[in-house]
């Protein structure tokens, strides 16, 4: 087990009322094999999490789509993925209302 897997799973256990987890993912590169134990981990946890694209803005939109189809068909088959993900780019500000505005709607649960 990796140092920062222990780090991770003692925080998810002292936090009982975290509400979700957000988990940034680059455009560029697609779900990878870290993801997958960071997605696994927080399935094991029961935390519900939603994923990030972030730098959407440095692909081409054709190439998004497809890493939003298949980031999506990988979320579907995991119990504690919340459905449905943003993309954003911070440079563009592309996303962000939408995020920031996920984020706030958590506070007043």
């Amino acid at each position: 087990v990796k140092a920062w897997q222990e780090v991770l799973r003692g925080y998810l256990k002292g936090r009982p009322g975290l509400t979700r987890a957000f988990v940034l993912i680059d455009s560029r590169h697609g779900v990878k094999p870290e993801d997958l134990e960071m997605f696994d981990m927080l399935d094991e946890a029961a935390v519900a999490y939603q994923l990030v694209l972030t730098k959407s803005d440095k692909i081409k939109p054709a190439e998004l789509t497809e890493v939003i189809d298949a980031t999506n068909k990988i979320i579907a088959k995991r119990a504690a993925a919340f459905p449905g993900l943003h993309a954003t780019s911070a440079d563009k500000d592309w996303g962000m209302a939408e995020l920031r505005a996920d984020i706030a709607g958590l506070l007043t649960q």
